[in-house]
């Protein structure tokens, strides 16, 4: 694996001595071209950006981002509009890592190497399948890590220590820790303080894999869980596109606000 823009961030970052903010929005809420617009005006100051597929049947979403999926899906968006949004946004901004983020039906129906295949053309940096565990992933991973697409393992605060290291040792540039048993959204249900110790705990098991954190950061607990590698904000920034829209205000101010103040509380 060639190395990638995911892994080229967090060795920027390592010498600035802040966490990634990662970014979280839907791909075409409000519409595909507002969503374009609020990924570009919010990358000026997210490191990564998350892309989510809208999804009628999530697993791990919480209200806001099934409400922000349901209006997605309203104006008719369908995977190949997913990608057109991604290969218009790299065309702005090539050196930013965008992963895409859905479930595994979506993939399946769509075809694994097809489906592949627009992502390399696409210049996906990465894939987030939040219902294609370890190791029912090994084969799929592998065929992402020969186009140079990191798959981004999942761990819970219900992982074995066993299994974090089997997971660790196959991951690629980068792994997603979920900071609580919940949707996202929900309200931080464990003190950052713990979910710091039990990240560290993670960490300490191979400090060269870069881990972030996410489900319950927002602009009240980013500060407090600054020391991992990188915190991923998605819920708030949905309700925020939810509010903007019924106070008819522009959504992608709003939203590019909140990520800039997130920015300046972890850095």
């Amino acid at each position: 694996m060639k190395v990638s823009l995911i892994k080229k961030v967090f060795k920027k970052l390592e010498i600035e001595k802040r966490p990634a903010l990662l970014t979280y929005t839907v791909a075409g809420d409000t519409n595909k071209k507002e969503s374009l617009e609020i990924l570009k005006s919010i990358s000026d100051y997210a490191d990564i950006c998350e892309l989510g597929f809208p999804h009628n049947t999530p697993i791990a979403d919480g209200g806001q981002i099934q409400t922000s999926a349901y209006r997605a899906i309203k104006n008719g968006i369908k995977i190949n509009d997913v990608f057109k949004i991604t290969k218009n946004f790299k065309k702005i901004k090539p050196n930013k890592p965008i992963i895409l983020m859905g479930y595994f039906n979506m993939v399946y129906q769509y075809g694994e190497k097809k489906f592949i295949k627009s992502c390399k053309k696409n210049n996906v940096d990465g894939l987030i399948i939040v219902d294609l565990p370890y190791p029912e992933n090994k084969y799929f991973a592998n065929k992402c890590k020969k186009e140079n697409i990191n798959f981004i393992q999942l761990i819970s605060p219900t992982t074995t220590k066993n299994r974090i290291k089997k997971i660790i040792k196959d991951s690629h540039d980068m792994l997603y820790y979920i900071s609580m048993l919940s949707t996202t959204g929900g309200k931080l249900k464990v003190s950052p303080k713990k979910i710091i110790e039990r990240y560290q705990k993670i960490k300490n098991m191979n400090k060269s894999k870069k881990i972030v954190i996410g489900f319950g950061i927002t602009e009240k607990t980013a500060k407090s869980l600054k020391k991992a590698d990188g915190l991923v904000i998605g819920s708030q920034l949905c309700k925020e596109i939810s509010t903007s829209q019924k106070k008819k205000q522009n959504p992608v101010t709003n939203v590019t606000n909140i990520v800039k103040r997130i920015k300046k509380k972890i850095t």
